[in-house]
C-alpha cells in the first residue's frame, strides 16, 4: 500500500512537473502583443514557413503603423485560377483584442500543422488562398493596452487615432440597397457615392481598396463585448421603434445562417446561447434584429463585393487577461478552421467565350435569390449556395446569356462552367448608368454596441 501511495505521489509531481514544464513553453504563444510583437510574430510564421506566406501591407493607419496581412497559399502572391480568396479581419475596434490574439495564433497554428504534415491543414493551404489581417486598427489598440487588461474601458481605445469608430465608417450602400429592391433595381456590387474616399477613414480605405483588389469569397470579422455570431444585415429596413428589433434578411439569409451556425456549434460554448448575461438562439443572431447599426463592414462587403462576411462576438470581456489565451483559443480553434472550409461550398467554375477565352467580371445570377456575384478578371467565378438544385446564368456585355440546372452537394463546390458566345452588334444595348445616384440615408445616432 505505501508502494502504491509513493508511485502515485511520484506520479502526481511529475505530471506536475510536465504541466509546469507545458505552460512555461507554452506562455509565449499566449501573450498580449504590442504593435512591434505583433509585427515581430507575423514575419517570424513567414521565416518558419517560408513557402507557403506572404507578407503585405495594405496601407497604414492614422499614426502611419502599417496594416499588415499574412498569406497562406502554396502560391503566395498569385491568384489561381478555381481558388478561393478567403479573409479574416481582426481588432476592428482596438480595444477589442482577442480577435488579434487568435489570429495571430491561428497563423502559427497553420505554419505548425503543415509543417507537421496535417491532411487537413495542407489541403486548405494548397486549395485556398487565405489572407489574415490581426489588426485593423492597431492605433487604437496601442491606446488600449497602455491602460491593460485590469484598467480597460469599454470605449477607451475603441476607435481608431481620430476616436472614429471605424465599424460605423464605411459607405451606407444599405439604403440604396433598399431603395433598388422596391424599384428592381441593381442587386450587387453598388455604385460608392461621390468623393467616398474623402469621408472615411485611413484605415477603411486600406480595407477597401483591399477589398477591390483581391475577389474575396468569404469572410470573418472578429470582436469581442458578446459571444455571438452576427450575420447581415446590420442596417434595419425599417426606422427604428423603441423597444422593438427589426429582422433584416438578405436574398442569401439561409446561407447566412448556416456560416453563422457553423462557427458556433464548433466553438465550445458560443451555441449555448446564454453567454455575457444574454441569450442568442444557437448562438447566433441577425444584425438588425440584435441593433440596427449603419456603415458596418460587413454589410459593406455584401452590398459591394462578392464577398459573405459575418461578425464573430467572442468574448464577455474586450481585453481579457493573458491568463485568459490559452482556453480563447482552445474554444475557437476548431470553429476558425470550419468556418474557413466554408469557401469550398456552393458552385464555382470559369466563364469562357466560343474560343475557348476566359471572359472576366461576368455576372453570375442563381434563379430565386436575388443577389448576382461577379466572376473575376481571369474569368473564374465562386457563388456560396446550400445543397440544392438551383439555375443558374452567367451574362456579360457583348454575349448571350447561357443557363444551366446545377445539382449542389454537401461537400466539395460544384464545378460548373459556361460558354458564351458572341451577342448579334443590332440586339446590343447599353444600359443607362446612375453611379452618380448618392441616396444615402441619414446619419443614425450612434450605438456603441460590441460591433
Amino acid at each position: 500500500m505505501q508502494q502504491g501511495w509513493t508511485l502515485h505521489w511520484l506520479g502526481a509531481v511529475l505530471g506536475l512537473m510536465g504541466l509546469m514544464g507545458l505552460a512555461a513553453a507554452a506562455s509565449p504563444d499566449f501573450q498580449h502583443h504590442r504593435y512591434e510583437d505583433m509585427v515581430r510574430a507575423l514575419y517570424t510564421v513567414q521565416s518558419e514557413c517560408p513557402y507557403i506566406t506572404r507578407i503585405y501591407s495594405i496601407g497604414r493607419s492614422v499614426e502611419g503603423r502599417h496594416l499588415y496581412v499574412l498569406e497562406f497559399s502554396d502560391n503566395p502572391g498569385i491568384h489561381e485560377a478555381l481558388e478561393p480568396e478567403f479573409k479574416y479581419v481582426g481588432n476592428m475596434h482596438g480595444n477589442e483584442v482577442l480577435g488579434r490574439e487568435l489570429l495571430i495564433k491561428f497563423s502559427q497554428f497553420l505554419c505548425e500543422e503543415y509543417r507537421a504534415g496535417n491532411q487537413r491543414i495542407m489541403r486548405l493551404i494548397h486549395d485556398t488562398r487565405i489572407h489574415i489581417l490581426p489588426s485593423m486598427n492597431p492605433d487604437g489598440y496601442e491606446v488600449a493596452a497602455r491602460q491593460g487588461p485590469e484598467f480597460n474601458g469599454y470605449l477607451v481605445g475603441r476607435g481608431n487615432a481620430r476616436e472614429i469608430d471605424l465599424n460605423r465608417n464605411f459607405p451606407d450602400l444599405n439604403a440604396l440597397m433598399y431603395y433598388y429592391e422596391k424599384t428592381n433595381g441593381r442587386n450587387h456590387h453598388l455604385p460608392l457615392p461621390d468623393n467616398w474616399e474623402q469621408q472615411v477613414e485611413p484605415e477603411t480605405l486600406a480595407v477597401i481598396k483591399w477589398m477591390q483588389n483581391y475577389n474575396f469569397v468569404l469572410s470573418a470579422n472578429l470582436h469581442g463585448g458578446a459571444v455571438v455570431a452576427n450575420y447581415p444585415f446590420d442596417k434595419s429596413r425599417d426606422p427604428r421603434i423603441r423597444g422593438r428589433t427589426t429582422y433584416a434578411a438578405t436574398p442569401d439569409d439561409k446561407i447566412f445562417r448556416q456560416l453563422a451556425r457553423t462557427y458556433s456549434y464548433a466553438h465550445s460554448w458560443m451555441h449555448k446561447g446564454w453567454n455575457c448575461g444574454d441569450f442568442f438562439d444557437e448562438g447566433i443572431t441577425n444584425g438588425a434584429s440584435w441593433y440596427s447599426l449603419s456603415k458596418g463592414m460587413q454589410d459593406f462587403n455584401y452590398l459591394y463585393t462578392n464577398c459573405f462576411e459575418i461578425t464573430l462576438e467572442l468574448s464577455c470581456d474586450k481585453f481579457p487577461p493573458a491568463s485568459a489565451l490559452p482556453r480563447e483559443w482552445l474554444g475557437n480553434r476548431e470553429a476558425l478552421v470550419s468556418y474557413l472550409e466554408q469557401v469550398h461550398h456552393g458552385i464555382k467554375g470559369m466563364v469562357y467565350d466560343e474560343n475557348n477565352n476566359p471572359i472576366g467580371k461576368a455576372e453570375i445570377s442563381v434563379a430565386g435569390v436575388n443577389h448576382d456575384v461577379t466572376g473575376g478578371v481571369d474569368g473564374d467565378y465562386f457563388r456560396l449556395l446550400l445543397p440544392g438544385t438551383y439555375t443558374v446564368t452567367a451574362s456579360a456585355p457583348g454575349y448571350v446569356p447561357s443557363t444551366s440546372t446545377v445539382t449542389v452537394g454537401p461537400a466539395e463546390a460544384t464545378q460548373l462552367h459556361f460558354y458564351l458566345k458572341t451577342a448579334p452588334k443590332q440586339n446590343l444595348k447599353v444600359k443607362p448608368h446612375n453611379s452618380k445616384k448618392n441616396l444615402s440615408s441619414p446619419k443614425n445616432p450612434l450605438k456603441l454596441g460590441p460591433r
